[in-house]
């Protein structure tokens, strides 16, 4: 039989947008979708005709634009006003997002709106949002402003692209890793409404930011041998795939910022490994920045939007929180966030359950507010070490009062996992333990440093202030050990795998302030939990594959052996032993840089997450 012509496309029949991102070839049909798109169950969208735009169309085009852009082109307000449907703060169908307008301008915009409304045919173009019966919220006003700058063309997408190649890598089981991200990550730790994000990628994946899909199949990567359906398949390559992430994520951060790019840059800064700690910085500033901006440090428990749009937007609030306090205390800079600048109601079970919650569904969510609250805790800590003006030698009291009593506020089974380190089978669990730990340390370590420079200090009080923080690495040590298959595949922040280290390094320094020779170190209490420790979470790694031992194993596994032979007799002993260490290191500062690499480069390592 004769074949038919290929049919003629020209510019005014292209292919749907679709066809172009999958690179395939478009066939129209007379039903108006292509065959391709009918395969894939996908919309079958054509870009508009360039020649059908008149002159006129093109300036109303363009004036629409303009106003679009304009500090006043929609104004909703939080109270007060007629009722209106409620907006919808991000869609991936919106092209423009809500901008929160500052005290002082809110205002002056709640006067003038107030007047125009009493004037017929005059209107800011307002929507209001009613407060809920009983709300005493104050008036909230945002202003619509686009997302994407001016000139940018609507149909260019490079996010869309990385997106793509990655589900190409991952396939067939791009579903199965998100539904182990929702089984082992999300419980623990609620960036997402399950529900809402099932719902919406249901109608398809571009129906959800590239960005954030391409960083939460990233994120989900490490726990890949953790699914029954996934640890016998192939796992892709995890440095590759960081990499089109990040690729993705920057290029929508500059094209089309929204509140689906903060969880995006939420889940990318806790992706592991964490190699990039500027970048995380630098993404971390851009998120509360932009959170800031759409008023996600304002309390919407008033509001009159649907529940899961509050509970989301908290969800989001929380999370920037914990990696904004965390990050401080790990890379060694200040907060970002003030406990003055926002009002966003602590954390609770209703708020983060969707449905009425089962007993273990109820022992996660109490873990998760456990751990917030511990953040809180946390950011007393933080301005007590980077205050730079009225140091206050009496604030370590205070400190460590504040810590207990956030310890006698827990009840139950959380109290068992902070106080006894039991019940840690409850995910998460594991994770609220060590936090804990850690923050003790640094208090106990801030207390050292307060009695060493204190005048009135004695001996006793030095080395007793040593003691109690060497038990609380010991507890760290001992913590660890108990530490099984569960808790090795368990959740895990990017954070954590700062806290072996910063544990190892300051043993480390006890063991070399107090002991004069290699020898005397490696006999030195210090020194030996630190070893131990070494020697713990290294089995993690080689059983497990648990990767937050990689961080503390690169940077002192060499210092470790180094005073270990050292420390072992051989035929240069006799000269070996007579050196002093102590002065060899008052001499020559530079040994300490062979001792404690820096945290910002990682031996080995090249930019992920």
């Amino acid at each position: 039989m004769e074949q038919p012509a290929r049919a003629y496309r020209s510019h005014l029949q292209p292919a749907c947008l679709p066809c172009r991102r999958r690179k395939s070839r478009c066939h129209n049909e007379a039903s108006g979708s292509c065959l391709m798109c009918q395969a894939h169950g996908t919309d079958c969208i054509y870009p508009p005709n360039p020649r059908s735009l008149t002159e006129g169309s093109r300036r109303r085009r363009r004036g629409r634009q303009n106003t679009a852009s304009a500090p006043t082109s929609r104004v909703i307000r939080a109270a007060s006003g007629s009722r209106q449907p409620a907006p919808v703060f991000d869609s991936p169908e919106d092209q423009q997002n809500l901008h929160i307008i500052g005290p002082t301008g809110a205002n002056d915009t709640q006067v003038l709106s107030d007047y125009l409304s009493r004037t017929p045919g005059a209107s800011l173009g307002a929507q209001n949002l009613i407060p809920v019966p009983a709300s005493r919220s104050r008036s909230i006003f945002f202003t619509r402003i686009d997302k994407r700058p001016l000139g940018i063309n609507l149909y260019h997408n490079p996010a869309a692209e990385k997106l793509e190649t990655i589900e190409r890598i991952i396939e067939p089981w791009g579903p199965v890793l998100r539904d182990v991200y929702f089984a082992k990550v999300n419980p623990c730790f609620p960036v997402f409404e399950e529900k809402a994000f099932r719902e919406q990628t249901s109608k398809g994946i571009d129906k959800v930011s590239p960005a954030l899909l391409a960083c939460l199949n990233a994120h989900a990567l490490v726990y890949w041998s953790r699914s029954p359906v996934l640890r016998d398949q192939y796992c892709p390559n995890g440095r590759y795939i960081w990499n089109l992430a990040n690729e993705a994520l920057y290029s929508e951060l500059h094209l089309q910022p929204s509140i689906s790019i903060i969880q995006a840059i939420i889940l990318n800064v806790g992706g592991r490994p964490t190699t990039s700690l500027m970048g995380n910085a630098a993404l971390l500033g851009a998120a509360v920045s932009m959170a800031n901006s759409l008023g996600l440090n304002r309390n919407p428990m008033g509001w009159d939007i649907p529940s899961s749009q509050r509970n989301q937007r908290m969800r989001i609030w929380w999370t920037l929180l914990f990696y904004d306090r965390w990050s401080s205390l790990t890379h060694g800079t200040p907060p970002r966030i003030s406990r003055d600048h926002y009002d966003v109601p602590a954390p609770t079970i209703d708020c983060l359950c969707e449905e009425v919650p089962d007993e273990s569904g109820e022992a996660v969510a109490e873990v998760f507010i456990a751990l917030m609250s511990l953040t809180e805790v946390l950011n007393e800590f933080l301005q007590r070490i980077y205050r730079i003006h009225g140091q206050d030698d009496q604030v370590s009291g205070t400190l460590e009062l504040q810590l207990n009593r956030w310890v006698e506020s827990l009840r139950g089974r959380v109290r068992h996992i902070v106080v006894r380190g039991t019940s840690l089978n409850v995910p998460g669990s594991a994770n609220l333990r060590l936090s804990y730990l850690a923050i003790r340390l640094l208090a106990q370590r801030i207390a050292l440093e307060s009695t060493k420079q204190s005048t009135e200090a004695d001996r006793n009080a030095l080395l007793s202030s040593y003691f109690q923080a060497r038990q609380t690495a010991e507890d760290i040590v001992s913590s660890s050990r108990e530490f099984g298959p569960f808790q090795s595949g368990d959740f895990w922040p990017s954070v954590s795998a700062f806290v072996y280290p910063a544990t190892v390094s300051f043993l480390l320094r006890c063991a070399l302030e107090s002991c004069d020779s290699a020898r005397d170190i490696a006999k030195d209490a210090s020194f030996r939990i630190a070893r131990d420790l070494l020697e713990v979470i290294k089995g993690h790694k080689e059983k497990h594959g648990w990767d937050l031992a990689d961080l503390c194993l690169a940077q002192h596994s060499g210092i470790v052996e180094k005073i270990c032979r050292e420390a072992t007799p051989d035929d240069h002993s006799a000269t070996q032993e007579s050196e002093n260490w102590h002065d060899f290191l008052m001499s020559d500062t530079s040994f300490l840089d062979q001792f404690f690499p820096s945290f910002w480069d990682p031996p080995g390592q090249e930019p992920l997450a």
